[in-house]
């Protein structure tokens, strides 16, 4: 093992730079190999002038820093690449490119670290004959194959400390703060800094819900003394007579469905049925910033090293993941099983509903 290549794919989420600085101090001091990075996800391995190498001069410092260094991609799939022709745009598969580009280069793998889009890509490429191995990233702790993907724990902090500041301001004039956050199809992040931050109503894309439930359980708050409520709402939430609600859609080769609104919907649908002051709060992108906790930093840490451990034992086509405490990995393969979805009869959603939250069924 001499040469190896690393790229960050997908949204960006806080401890990729901690993976990043993983494989390259792991690659150094254990294999004494070489890290080439790629710019802009997949768009590295296509368009020329996009490397760049990692020392471990390169990489000091950035251990607390959110995002990728390398930077990232959301529309960059080698097999529905986007290409302009003569002014016009065109759909082609660029995979050949990206095999021939790896082999000049000299690589012995490619650490791909992203999220299920990204992984799936990687598995492709994979099948291939490409030496690809991955590392799972994304906030919303969503991919089956591993425990927890690291980003997931900073995600829930920032949401649960914007919780901790609406309580006061809803408390001062008597409101209900209606707050939504991320987490797509899955509602880890709702659920957990819901329970975190003392929410009265949390609604997850799990169990599709009924805002007449949401309306009583406010205004029984009301009628027993709390003249204000927290109501915290997944953006892939949806009423169970109703969609998902979708503010942009998805292309060919490009960015996914982008789903928000829904906490908007609620608030209105609120304000409309309870007559009650309704304020609505879109988290957005302050859950994918800012610095990596320390359980993040830690998981990162874990993953990069393990990742490498794999290409020296010529385990590609894997993945690292975290079972119980260990670290452990599976095939790639494993990543389209389908998503790590939020248990409705057990688990944490039995315990909000033991404490008195309405989780809108």
């Amino acid at each position: 093992m001499k040469k190896i290549g690393v790229l960050t794919g997908g949204g960006d989420c806080p401890g990729l730079n901690a993976v990043i600085r993983a494989v390259v101090k792991s690659a150094a001091e254990k294999y004494h190999c070489e890290v080439i990075g790629f710019e802009d996800g997949f768009d590295g391995l296509v368009l020329p002038d996009r490397t760049r190498e990692l020392s471990s001069r390169s990489i000091r410092g950035i251990l607390p820093l959110g995002g990728t260094i390398l930077g990232t991609s959301l529309r960059a799939n080698p097999f529905e690449y986007k290409v302009t022709k003569d002014g016009k745009s065109e759909i082609k598969d660029v995979t050949q490119d990206v095999i021939k580009r790896i082999s000049s280069l000299g690589l012995d793998a490619l650490v791909v670290i992203g999220g299920d889009g990204t992984l799936n890509v990687a598995h492709e490429l994979f099948k291939l004959g490409c030496p690809v191995v991955g590392v799972p990233k994304t906030i919303d702790n969503d991919i089956v194959a591993t425990d927890v993907t690291f980003g997931f724990s900073t995600a829930v902090e920032t949401a649960t400390y914007a919780l901790d500041k609406l309580h006061t301001t809803a408390e001062s004039h008597h409101r209900v703060m209606v707050m939504e956050v991320m987490g797509r199809y899955v509602g880890w992040i709702a659920l957990e800094s819901g329970i975190a931050g003392g929410a009265d109503v949390i609604l997850i894309p799990e169990i599709p819900f009924d805002m007449k439930k949401v309306c009583g359980k406010i205004n029984d708050r009301w009628d027993k003394g709390s003249k204000s409520s927290i109501v915290v709402v997944a953006e892939g939430a949806r009423p169970f007579d109703g969609d998902v609600s979708i503010v942009a859609s998805g292309e060919a080769g490009g960015q996914a469905v982008r789903l928000g609104g829904i906490g908007q919907k609620v608030g209105n649908y609120l304000a409309d049925n309870t007559q009650k002051e309704v304020r609505v709060t879109v988290l957005g992108h302050i859950q994918r910033g800012g610095s990596p906790n320390a359980y993040d930093r830690i998981l990162s840490t874990r993953f990069g090293v393990a990742v490498v451990d794999l290409i020296a034992n010529k385990r590609f086509g894997e993945m690292v993941c975290l079972k119980g405490s260990k670290i452990e990995s599976v095939p790639l393969r494993d990543v389209a099983k389908g998503q790590r979805v939020v248990p409705t009869e057990d688990g944490l959603v039995i315990t909000a509903e033991s404490i008195g939250i309405c989780m809108g069924r």
